[in-house]
């Protein structure tokens, strides 16, 4: 595998890490049980796991 002849220099490994941004995620209100949730994700409310306004599953998973 070919390597390079000669050391990057950092002021050219940080012009290329200059597009890497953080972004907030998207949060929206659930029309159904009225909590905010990041977008596009099951969350957890009253015990239960809901996506889109729906159940998925009647017990939430456990954190482990």
């Amino acid at each position: 595998m070919p390597n390079p002849k000669r050391r990057h220099s950092q002021q050219r490994s940080a012009k290329r890490r200059t597009h890497y941004k953080a972004t907030a995620q998207t949060l929206t209100t659930d029309a159904t049980t009225g909590e905010i949730h990041v977008r596009h994700r099951a969350h957890v409310s009253e015990g239960k796991l809901i996506y889109k306004g729906k159940v998925v599953a009647e017990t939430a998973p456990s954190k482990a």
